[in-house]
């Protein structure tokens, strides 16, 4: 059975194709501007609610009239940043109905828009557009023409969509693909459960550490220098625009370490074990400000905001994201279980108490006295109850 994944490419453009990339990107963000624009007049002067499919409908029209501009791009292309903008407003709603803060869709500005879909290949874009080509591989897409691809391994499956993003001065393609067959393990026999945490990334119920790189706090001094040469800057001036591409360049660099990071201990985990139990974690919960209000103010602000930093540059949502479709391709058993009290009830006895966790990484049992590292004792804690969920599911 096929799953579906991505391969993401570096592009190589021409520098006459990568003035014709911004250009495509800049157009797909005004259109993405003007419709939400055409939402929120429609809305306010008449109390109409535009969707998706009128302002599909208009494309044409604004085609027409723009023959130079939005006439240039794949319609397709253009039909998806709509859909992007209705995606937006899909998720608006649903936050509202469920009672959290709205975050009503905002205008995207020069920076904040760095994506731009073809929904099918072959309509408007197209993979592998030179296949007779002896050494490089081309996609081609409508106004802007064949753009070499630095292809560093093969793609499988069938390519469903495309899109092109900008990071910093650099372009890169990405292929949705379906139908990419899987790559099972050979069985292990082994079982384990995993402890997520900062001072190392992943902890496992038998005793392995992998190591939390902290890319974030390796590149703090760099990041802090480009951020200090970027508030000397005047807003609209060539050398601010530097500035910002630089801090850009940086944060891009932290992302990618994290991600090849990710990669590299998901796939030592699937390899190794056949059974992987990890805990729910709300990550977003987890690291919410402590920082209150005027009338209620948080507390222990300071070192709530360096966890907060040490948790989200240890990466822990792309991690399990990644070791979630690795252990699918793989053949692997993904059970995630609920963290409540894994890090301070005792893997022998059960004993769960507060005083159990002597310091971050020691924990002592009051009731039967058992020591072991914390976090390999909240991993068992976790196996098992990974099991016991596995056991009825099984026997259904």
């Amino acid at each position: 059975m096929g799953v579906r994944r991505s391969f993401t490419f570096l592009l190589r453009p021409t520098a006459r194709q990568a003035a014709a990339l911004a250009a495509c990107l800049e157009d797909h963000r005004q259109l993405y501007n003007v419709a939400l624009e055409h939402r929120r007049t429609a809305y306010a002067r008449a109390g109409v609610s535009v969707r998706y499919g009128e302002q599909s409908a208009e494309l044409k029209h604004i085609r027409a009239d723009d023959p130079d501009g939005q006439g240039r791009w794949s319609f397709s292309s253009q039909q998806a940043t709509l859909r992007r903008l209705d995606k937006a407003f899909a998720a608006f709603f649903k936050r509202v109905r469920a009672g959290r803060a709205p975050g009503f869709p905002r205008f995207k500005g020069r920076g904040r828009f760095d994506t731009v879909e073809w929904p099918k290949d072959g309509d408007g874009c197209r993979w592998d557009s030179q296949p007779e080509h002896p050494t490089a591989t081309y996609v081609r897409l409508q106004g802007v023409g064949h753009v070499r691809v630095h292809r560093h391994r093969p793609v499988r499956g069938q390519v469903k969509t495309i899109s092109v993003t900008r990071e910093g001065s650099r372009w890169f393609v990405v292929l949705s693909c379906d139908d990419v067959p899987a790559e099972p393990l050979p069985a292990t026999g082994v079982v384990a459960g995993i402890d997520m945490g900062v001072a190392s990334l992943v902890t496992t119920s038998d005793g392995q550490h992998l190591t939390n790189p902290r890319h974030l706090a390796a590149s703090a001094g760099r990041l802090a220098d480009a951020q200090r040469v970027l508030a000397r800057k005047q807003r609209g001036s060539k050398r601010r625009r530097k500035a910002v591409a630089r801090v850009a360049a940086l944060h891009a660099r932290v992302r990618r370490q994290r991600l090849d990071g990710a990669h590299k201990a998901a796939r030592a985990l699937v390899a190794a074990y056949d059974v992987i139990v990890h805990e729910d974690l709300r990550i977003a919960n987890m690291t919410r400000s402590a920082v209150g209000t005027i009338e209620s103010p948080g507390r222990n602000v300071a070192a709530k905001s360096g966890l907060n930093r040490s948790i989200l540059d240890a990466g822990w949502g792309v991690f399990l994201t990644i070791l979630a479709y690795k252990a699918e391709s793989a053949g692997r058993k993904l059970i995630a279980v609920n963290p409540a009290g894994t890090s301070r009830t005792c893997a022998r006895c059960g004993h769960s108490a507060r005083e159990n966790r002597v310091t971050q990484a020691g924990f002592a049992c009051t009731a039967c006295g058992h020591t072991a590292h914390a976090d390999v004792n909240a991993a068992k804690n976790i196996l098992r109850a990974g099991l016991a969920l596995r056991e009825p599911a099984e026997a259904a």
